[in-house]
């Protein structure tokens, strides 16, 4: 009989803990109160929207009507770019989607929003669910790009007229953002380009001149020294991506020393010193580039003798710290901030790869340059591990 009630009372305690554990589970997966649930609700369709929007009207917009409209809770909605239907979803579409652009005509012209009732709107179908609407222009730049038009079956109340408002506005916003997004890869590729301008000259000039004079003496150098100089150019003139991971970006620079080194002879010493933990950090494209490019150009040119460039690129907790420093003749520091602000100098890229490190990274990330005439030059950056938006391509 013991044993019995003991079973008994073992089994109430199991049903009662797994009871407990349900309830348990259950408060942690639903959001609160309705309310709350409602509030993730709008802020999980706004962001499935978020990235299709970013694309642009003509691209993207088929897939983010679906979201629109499951957010408005409404049968239709439809997008126009101002002169011509992009994205219809919900019902009706073959009823009224031709029709669309005719809805937005007055929202297109003047930007305001419009209610349109069934002697506009309706159709001679008595099951259809499409009756009203209303329609919301879209703005980039406060110029009218397009509109959002919402079709619903009764007559809108004031509260969805003010949500058709605000999903515009949302929707506005993340074109315009998108256009920004698209501007900046732009203007980061013409920074590129202004870069590789004042770079390939020179260098290739002298390349070509240093590896000319091994054709006779030492051809098996001079074509070790045509690959790496094939293997430089096709890295620096690629045209994908505005970022790289700083292993690729130092492997192009053995490439460019090398080349170097067959110019100068022993003149030219390197020091590298890398940490393995670092090789992996995204930075952007041919940062690194023009600052050994001008230790050398700065550093032996300029000097008779053996001049010497150190390379570090080290750990610094969130960060990795990188340094390029020769002991060559120095600079001027009136002459760096006059390339540093992109108002003359001729130090190659120095203005063009600071105004990117703080476009991408903040202005805490630009270059710091320490010289003074005869006492070398030291440039340094520090690059985050991970910044939101910044990856290799």
């Amino acid at each position: 009989m013991d044993t019995l009630l003991a079973v008994v009372v073992g089994v109430l305690i199991i049903v009662a803990g797994a009871v407990l554990l349900t309830w348990f589970v259950r408060s942690r997966l639903v959001l609160g109160t309705p309310e709350d649930q409602a509030t993730y609700r709008v802020l999980h369709l706004s962001s499935l929207a978020t990235a299709e929007l970013r694309a642009g009207l003509s691209t993207g917009s088929g897939r983010a009507a679906r979201h629109l409209r499951s957010l408005l809770g409404t049968p239709a909605v439809a997008l126009t770019d101002g002169t011509a239907t992009v994205a219809w979803d919900g019902t009706g579409e073959s009823l009224h989607a031709p029709h669309t652009l005719e809805h937005a005509q007055e929202s297109l012209r003047n930007g305001s929003t419009v209610v349109l009732g069934p002697s506009i709107v309706a159709c001679p179908d008595p099951d259809c669910l499409v009756r009203h609407a209303i329609t919301a222009a879209l703005t980039s730049e406060d110029h009218v790009v397009g509109t959002l038009t919402t079709y619903t079956t009764a007559r809108p109340s004031a509260r969805l007229v003010r949500a058709v408002e605000e999903v515009a506005l949302f929707v506005s916003g993340q074109l315009e953002l998108g256009e920004l997004d698209r501007s900046r890869a732009k203007l980061a590729e013409a920074e590129i380009r202004a870069l590789r301008a004042q770079i390939s000259p020179h260098f290739i000039y002298n390349s070509l001149g240093a590896i000319a004079s091994y054709v006779r003496t030492d051809p098996e150098h001079a074509r070790e020294l045509l690959l790496e100089f094939a293997d430089f150019t096709r890295y620096s003139f690629r045209r994908h991506g505005e970022f790289t991971t700083l292993a690729e970006e130092l492997r192009s620079i053995e490439r460019y020393l090398t080349l170097e080194r067959a110019r100068f002879g022993d003149r030219l010493q390197v020091t590298l010193r890398v940490s393995p933990e670092v090789l992996p950090v995204v930075v952007p494209f041919l940062c690194l580039q023009p600052l050994v490019e001008n230790a050398v150009r700065h550093g032996l040119e300029d000097r008779r003798g053996r001049g010497h460039i150190t390379i570090v690129a080290e750990d610094a907790g969130n960060e990795a710290s990188i340094s390029v420093e020769d002991d060559g003749v120095g600079i001027d520091p009136e002459t760096v901030l006059q390339s540093l602000t992109g108002e003359g100098g001729d130090h190659v890229g120095l203005g063009n790869v600071d105004e990117r490190l703080r476009s991408v990274f903040g202005d805490e990330h630009g270059l710091v340059v320490e010289t003074a005439p005869g006492a070398g030059t030291k440039v340094s950056l520090r690059v985050p591990k991970y910044a939101p938006g910044v990856h290799a391509s």
